[in-house]
């Protein structure tokens, strides 16, 4: 069975002769627009959405961006056969291992069984003729990889350990502000054919749930929590970031809701850089000593302030 054909130009709006600076215009909007947080349960938004960050992970790459250019649409009738752009995104079931044998328990147990239960078949482009193709290789497999906000945020080096017959430790490279749904390769860690070279792992990065952070694409969110006297007379309050904690200044007569922009403080990098957004939520006092209920009860006295 043949791959879809998918144009990546036509999903994210844009001419073919679009710069980066117009391809990441047209898929921050995009992604804003079709992202699972915002369309709870809406399979065809979810779709959407991968299919544009497929599309542009591809067209931001500039050697991608031109094998894609290259091959067009008829790049699955196999002539001049090279793997397609975005080949790894693919994932085979069904059918025999084809050749995987001593890696399929490595894949399976690989982050305490992430793979576990998928079975990849053998090559579907195996029927094309591989005379301009190069050497076989074994089959490229895909993995998850759960990364904290903060790992994500900082970068650097993560070993992952595998476990059954023949498990070993892999050194991986984090890119500082890698994205949910970003992949990292790891060449040669893929499945075997014997007699020739291994195929490629890819790891798909998954961002865990933090407990002070939410995500918004590139964008992270902190809610800070204020008493009504500090919202109305204003406060300098310390806020942590991925970072490291800032002063945030919160002029006279803050309301709930309001927003303040830490700029640069978000996930991605360059152009694509995300910040931080503080919002504030006034919280009340659930019981009231005596004296504090005087004081509000005066408070409600003297004030001319209507809220409705």
């Amino acid at each position: 069975m043949g791959v879809e054909y998918k144009d990546y130009y036509k999903l994210l709006g844009v001419p073919r002769n679009a710069d980066k600076e117009a391809l990441g215009k047209a898929f921050k909007k995009l992604a804003r627009k079709h992202h699972p947080d915002l369309n709870a349960g809406d399979k065809e938004a979810e779709a959407r959405f991968k299919d544009i960050n497929e599309a542009y992970e591809v067209l931001k790459d500039d050697e991608k961006r031109r094998l894609y250019d290259q091959l067009g649409p008829n790049w699955q009738h196999g002539q001049n056969f090279q793997r397609p752009p975005g080949f790894e995104n693919f994932r085979f079931f069904g059918g025999a291992r084809g050749g995987m044998d001593g890696f399929s328990e490595f894949f399976e147990t690989l982050f305490g069984g992430a793979g576990r239960g998928q079975n990849f078949g053998p090559d579907p482009f195996a029927k094309f003729s591989r005379k301009h193709a190069g050497p076989v290789q074994g089959q490229d497999v895909e993995a998850e990889l759960n990364l904290t906000l903060n790992e994500a945020y900082q970068g650097g080096r993560k070993t992952i350990s595998t476990s059954g017959r023949g498990g070993k430790s892999l050194q991986v490279n984090i890119p500082a502000g890698i994205r949910e749904g970003a992949r990292i390769r790891l060449a040669g860690q893929g499945g075997s054919v014997p007699g020739k070279p291994f195929g490629d792992l890819y790891l798909r990065v998954k961002l865990l749930p933090h407990k002070d952070f939410t995500l918004d694409n590139n964008d992270i969110i902190y809610e800070l929590n204020m008493a009504p006297w500090e919202a109305a007379l204003g406060a300098k309050i310390r806020v942590p970031t991925l970072d490291k904690a800032v002063e945030l200044t919160i002029p006279p007569g803050s309301g709930s809701g309001r927003k303040f922009r830490l700029r640069g403080k978000g996930l991605g990098s360059d152009e694509e850089k995300g910040d931080q957004y503080v919002r504030l939520s006034i919280r009340i006092p659930e019981q009231l000593n005596p004296e504090e209920k005087l004081l509000w009860e005066k408070l409600a006295e003297i004030s001319d302030f209507k809220a409705r």
